[in-house]
Parts: structure tokens; C-alpha cells; sequence
């Protein structure tokens, strides 16, 4: 073991731990309290501050791309004016929440969870966390807990995708990923490359314009980009005139209506998208050829998830020409920029990579159960929620085609309702199973790179039922919490044995 990490005995036990104090983790615990007050908790965050991706991330501009209406909590209105905010807004308001309803007071900072043991005999979990103190001296400890609930989403937080460029060291300027952005990079004045085409692509790219000398965004392929208005002017009318909560229904209710709608759109009538979309672009660049060029991806709408701008602020950069794409290979990198394959040279001071983000399921936790480790990719997922062979376990994933939020409610509403169910009927254990055989899906149906890198380490969700996530609020949101429980295999309390006591950690709760 690293001899700056020591080891410390098992200290505690509780109902439920919940892992990571992101927007998923501070809504799961605020419907946990409400729901379930009567469960002890905790929520385990590995950083040193809440707000999980919007702390992680601080590179120029960085913004959600799901208005804050639907992203935002159900319970807790957004009363900015922005519907597309900043990163430092998403941070503010999760913070704010978790002050408001005393959940900071519930979450243990640099503790991260890297173990997780299932003991059928005691129907509990025994983690291994790792805590960090403000010196960085780590230790590890065991704490139990009846109900674990990963929280985590399924980004990599201390790796991104960074593809071996050839002679990227014979570069004479600086290179830099989005999700290690430095706090003190000067590009003011200074000529620019993004290399990639989504979502944090053509947020950079109009960011960095307003102090570079001029930005290139490099792509290899076009990606499908929406302009949308800054202001949501029906949002604006109903907040004037309604107080806070009945306009935040009903602004989230049109939403989610557009939302869900425009997907429907799009993937019943792909060809109609297409033309309506390439439109939109063609209106605003007024430059067919760049819009066929650098604009029309070979793929339909929502194969990828769709790149939201607000007030078409990329597309003004470029007609202003302080920014332009550029859609090639990268041959190499050269002491003055990036060589195509065209044979262009792309002369630059700064490249950034953004060149997407590295997929790491549920945190990265080692999960096992009765000593044995947990394959992921041979579990299935019942109702988004819980997986095949691992007890009381929950995990969060939100959807790829509407707000991250939308979904993630949803499933903290079912582990409430099953932690309740579990109450009535006095039971230790729950695990969802199949009485038929089920078809494997990936579990992100998306073709985007960064989603087929990692997919293969995932569980698969089914084809039918509760096993099958439908990428439909309004289907869901009337199945989910509302479902039966039928499909769970249960242990009564009465068939387990005394759990260890908190000095004498059982096996399973080794440290590994």
C-alpha cells in the first residue's frame, strides 16, 4: 500500500450512502429526506466542492445546453434569466439548494468511495472510501451502509479523451484539454485552434473570440447545431405574472413538450429535420456552401446529441470573421501549428482538444458481492435504476436526448418508493430479476465517438418493459414511480443474520 495512505477501522454505518454531490447527488438527497426522513445518510463526494461536472469544468464559457427550466430541480425554481446558464450559475444554484434544505450539512468532502462489498449474510454493503485531508494525505476506512446509491454520472473526472497526435511535442505553442483548463492561459491576441465539433467546441469557440487574435474550430466531421434564443420570452411572461412555483410548472411542463416533441420529430422524420435544420443555418450564414461544407453532418438528428448555441453566437463569430471552420484530418502537428491532410498548415499559439470526455461507470467503484467482483457488462438495468445480481444498488443516469434532470428525478423518486417498500414489508435485500430471457441493448444508443469508446464496460438495458430506458419523459414519468415492484427478488429482514458491530467489520469489509 502507498505508504501515504493509512487505514483506519470501520467507524459508522447508515440507511444510505449516496455517492457524488453533483446536481443528481443534491437532488437524491433532498428527495430522500422529504420522501424517506426517517434513513440516516450521507453523501460522499470525492472532490473538495459540490457541483460535480459544473465545479470540474471552468474552461471559457461553459455553459449547459438543456435550458435550466428542465434541468433545474422540479422542487426549486430557477429564477434567472438565462435558460442556457453559465457553469458559475449551475454551481451557485446547486449550492444554494443544498444550503437551503441543509443537505451541505450531509456531505463528506474528498471521501471518495473506490469499494463497495455486499454481504448476503448481513444484507449490507461494506465500502472502502478513501479520505483526503487538506495536506493530501489519504486514508482508508470502512464504513457500512444498508442502501448504496452511485450518484457519480459516468464521466471519467481525472482522465479525458486525448488522442496521440503525431509530433504533438514538436509544437511550439501551448496545448490544452477543456477539463484541465488552466486558470492562468493567456490567449488574448493570440491565434487559436479547437479541434472538435461538439458541444464544448462551440462554446469555446465564440468565448475565446472575444479576446484572440482569431479562433479556428477543426473538425473532422460536421455536427447538427441549433441556435436558440438566450431569454425564453414565454418564461418571461409567466414569472412576471405568476409567483415562482405555478410558473415553474408551467414553464417546465412547455419544456418538456418541446423537447420531447422536437425528439419525436427528429427521429420519425429525419429527412424533414434535416432541411429544417440546414435551413435554420443557411438563414443565419447566409453561405450555402458553408453550411453543406461545415454544417450538414452525414448522420440524422439525434444520433448525436444535438449542439444547442445560444443566440446563434457561433455562427455570428464567423460571419464576423473572427472565427472560422475548418473541416479536414489532422496529418500532424508542426513547431507552427497543425498540418491537414489537404496539406493546409493551420498556424496557431494555442490548441485546445476538445476532443471529448472519457466514460467511467458509476464513479469508477470496484463492486462486489459475496466476494466475488461484478462484471458490469453482463448486468441489465431495470427502470434505468437497479442492476441485475447487485442488492440494494442504485445508479443515476439521466437522459442523452432532454435534460440530465428530467431522468434523474425520476429514479430518485423510485429508490425512495422501493426504500419505502422495503420498510413496510420489513426486508433486508431487494434485486430485480428476469423471468425471461432478455435481448442486449447498449445502454447510450448514441453512435457519438465518445459514447462507443466505453460503452462495451456498461451494463445493457433490455428490450421491453422495465428493462428498456424509453428516452421519453412523458412515457416515463407515467411508468417509472408508478410501476409495481413486482420484478424484484426479496429477502426478509427475518432470513438475515445480526450484522458485525461497528468495531468488528466483517470480512467483506477488508480493505483492498
Amino acid at each position: 500500500m502507498n505508504p501515504s495512505v493509512t487505514s483506519e477501522p470501520e467507524s459508522e454505518h447508515l440507511d444510505v450512502v449516496i455517492v457524488g454531490a453533483g446536481l443528481s447527488g443534491i437532488g437524491a438527497a433532498y428527495r430522500l429526506q422529504t420522501e424517506c426522513p426517517t434513513r440516516s445518510y450521507a453523501v460522499f463526494e470525492a472532490r473538495q466542492a459540490m457541483g460535480g461536472t459544473w465545479d470540474l469544468f471552468r474552461y471559457p464559457g461553459v455553459r449547459s445546453d438543456s435550458d435550466m427550466f428542465t434541468l433545474g430541480y422540479a422542487f426549486r425554481p430557477w429564477r434567472e434569466e438565462k435558460r442556457l446558464a453559465d457553469g458559475a450559475s449551475i454551481r451557485r444554484y446547486i449550492e444554494e439548494t443544498a444550503r437551503e434544505h441543509g443537505i451541505d450539512r450531509r456531505i463528506r468532502f474528498r471521501t471518495k468511495v473506490v469499494g463497495a462489498d455486499w454481504s448476503t449474510a448481513t444484507a449490507r454493503w461494506t465500502l472502502t472510501v478513501e479520505e483526503t485531508d487538506e495536506h493530501g494525505r489519504r486514508a482508508h476506512r470502512t464504513v457500512t451502509c444498508n442502501f448504496l446509491y452511485s450518484c457519480a454520472g459516468y464521466y471519467d473526472y481525472d482522465r479525458g479523451h486525448a488522442p496521440e497526435f503525431p509530433a504533438a511535442d514538436s509544437f511550439a505553442g501551448t496545448v490544452v484539454h477543456p477539463q484541465f483548463w488552466p486558470e492562468d492561459l493567456d490567449y488574448a491576441g493570440k491565434r487559436v485552434v479547437v479541434i472538435g465539433s461538439g458541444a464544448t467546441a462551440v462554446t469555446l469557440v465564440p468565448s475565446m473570440a472575444a479576446e484572440a487574435a482569431h479562433v479556428t474550430m477543426l473538425q473532422r466531421s460536421p455536427a447538427w447545431i441549433s441556435p436558440v434564443p438566450t431569454r425564453d420570452g414565454t418564461a418571461d411572461r409567466l414569472r412576471s405574472l405568476l409567483p415562482a412555483r405555478p410558473a415553474h410548472r408551467l414553464i417546465r411542463a412547455k419544456n418538456i413538450l418541446l423537447g420531447v416533441g422536437f425528439y419525436e420529430f427528429c427521429r420519425r422524420r429525419p429527412e424533414a429535420a434535416r432541411r429544417l435544420l440546414t435551413n435554420v443555418s443557411l438563414r443565419i450564414l447566409k453561405d450555402a456552401q458553408m453550411v453543406k461544407e461545415h454544417f450538414t453532418p452525414r448522420y440524422n438528428p439525434w444520433d448525436q446529441r444535438l449542439c444547442a448555441i445560444p443566440d446563434a453566437d457561433l455562427f455570428k463569430v464567423i460571419k464576423k470573421g473572427a472565427a472560422d471552420v475548418v473541416t479536414d484530418h489532422i496529418d500532424s502537428f508542426v513547431p507552427e501549428g497543425i498540418r491537414l491532410r489537404s496539406g493546409r498548415v493551420l498556424r496557431a499559439d494555442v490548441v485546445v482538444t476538445a476532443t471529448g470526455l472519457q466514460l467511467l461507470p458509476f464513479g469508477g467503484i470496484t463492486l462486489h458481492v459475496d466476494g466475488q467482483p461484478v462484471t458490469l457488462a453482463d448486468q441489465f438495468l431495470w427502470r434505468g435504476a437497479m442492476l441485475t445480481r447487485v442488492p440494494n444498488f442504485a445508479v443515476c443516469i439521466g437522459y442523452t436526448n432532454a435534460s440530465w434532470t428530467l431522468r434523474a428525478d425520476l429514479t430518485h423518486r423510485l429508490v425512495c418508493k422501493v426504500l419505502n417498500h422495503m420498510h413496510r414489508r420489513d426486508l433486508a435485500a431487494v434485486v430485480p430479476y428476469s423471468d425471461r430471457p432478455l435481448t442486449e441493448r447498449p445502454l447510450l444508443d448514441l453512435t457519438a465517438g465518445y459514447v462507443q469508446r466505453s460503452i462495451d464496460a456498461f451494463p445493457r438495458q433490455g428490450q421491453r418493459g422495465p428493462w428498456r430506458i424509453r428516452q421519453n419523459y412523458l412515457l416515463e414519468a407515467a411508468t417509472t414511480v408508478r410501476a409495481g415492484l413486482r420484478t424484484l427478488q426479496t429477502t426478509p429482514r427475518s432470513a438475515v443474520t445480526s450484522p458485525p458491530t461497528a468495531a468488528q467489520p466483517s470480512p467483506a469489509g477488508a480493505a483492498r
